[in-house]
């Protein structure tokens, strides 16, 4: 009985391990794709209003997440074909990214007085978990 509860033990400890590296490797992907959403949303927002450049920065940071979460953070989960994949990763993260950040930010930015920026990454940090979330249990399962 002993060796059995040991071996569960050792099998949650592993899955422990690697839950918490992925997370890892999914901050840091994520870290990349808030550079990749800031700079285009700081150069888009030279030419059009806040909103427009939100949503275009957003979808281009999902494109760039979901090429290096396939590539790294998931790359033992490459069953599914890429386009399918990205299918359910746009549908999935990037719908909440994008609903969420949009909504997020125009809240900061007409209650609050906020820096359009300054919303963006307050509406990023809190999509966070619920993007990891997402993305382990659906997208890339």
């Amino acid at each position: 009985m002993r060796i059995a509860l040991d071996g569960i033990a050792t099998v949650n400890n592993a899955r422990r391990r690697l839950l918490l590296e992925r997370f890892g490797k999914f901050g840091a992907v994520g870290a990349a794709g808030i550079l990749v959403q800031v700079l285009v949303l700081k150069v888009l927002l030279e030419f059009m209003k806040y909103q427009p450049a939100t949503a275009i920065a957003v979808e281009s940071s999902v494109l760039f997440n979901f090429f290096w979460h396939r590539r790294w953070t998931w790359a033992d989960r490459t069953k599914l074909s890429a386009g399918r994949a990205l299918m359910r990763f746009n549908l999935t993260n990037g719908a909440v990214s994008l609903v969420v950040n949009l909504c997020l930010t125009h809240l900061f930015v007409s209650l609050a007085g906020c820096n359009p920026l300054a919303a963006n990454l307050l509406s990023i940090a809190i999509c966070s978990i619920l993007n990891f979330t997402i993305a382990h249990c659906y997208a890339f399962a």
